[in-house]
């Protein structure tokens, strides 16, 4: 049998946080191993239990979701952060993303894309409300220009990856369009994230929308 995805909630609202566990326990594949009422809280429970996944709000007390995201990432780096919030302000969006979140869901998402947003984040995946992929493009629609060097060490393929990182493509769905195999992919992803200098995929796909690197 699959391990469990384990998973912590973070959010000051005890009966979202309810209804959100509850959603998450009826899943065979999801465990909820903590809640967090605040992220000073929250980034405590983050370091002591290893979660797979935190599901983390943006306006919170003591601590808010933008500096524990920071706290949590830069003790457990491998932890896939979604910010689950109401905000829709493309500051907040693009701060988050070049945290590092794996992703940024507003909390009118329906139930199934919660659901396979944090499948997907597990597997590596960025993921982001359909509404926000629009205002991250505008809020990153004047592109900087790349450091040479930076851009040199790309290969061809290697761009093109990037390209496909920008739209929100999961690795499947790359090896699919250039006709590779997922496991090709996933070292070009890696390669990719060494050469920039950066942690996730996430934060890849912000450079390339910034850097004018995002045409596939």
């Amino acid at each position: 049998m699959t391990q469990a995805i384990r998973i912590l909630l973070i959010d000051d609202h005890t009966l979202f946080r309810s209804g959100l566990k509850a959603l998450l326990q009826r899943q065979d594949d999801f465990l909820v191993v903590g809640e967090a009422a605040d992220g000073l809280d929250g980034v405590k429970q983050a370091e002591l239990l290893k979660p797979d996944v935190v599901l983390l709000d943006l306006d919170m007390p003591v601590m808010n979701g933008r500096e524990a995201l920071l706290q949590i990432l830069s003790g457990c780096p491998d932890i896939a952060v979604l910010m689950l919030t109401v905000s829709e302000d493309g500051d907040d969006l693009a701060e988050c993303m070049r945290g590092g979140a794996r992703g940024y869901l507003l909390k009118n998402i329906n139930a199934d894309f919660l659901l396979d947003s944090v499948r997907r984040a597990v597997d590596g995946d960025s993921v982001l409300s359909p509404e926000m992929t629009a205002k991250l493009l505008a809020r990153l629609r004047q592109p900087q220009a790349a450091k040479a060097s930076e851009a040199d060490a790309l290969t061809p393929r290697e761009r093109e990856t990037l390209g496909w990182l920008a739209r929100g493509a999961s690795n499947k769905e790359i090896a699919r369009a250039l006709d590779l195999a997922e496991s090709t992919v996933k070292v070009h992803v890696q390669n990719i994230l060494r050469k920039l200098s950066l942690s996730s995929r996430v934060q890849a796909a912000v450079y390339a929308v910034e850097h004018g690197l995002d045409k596939v």
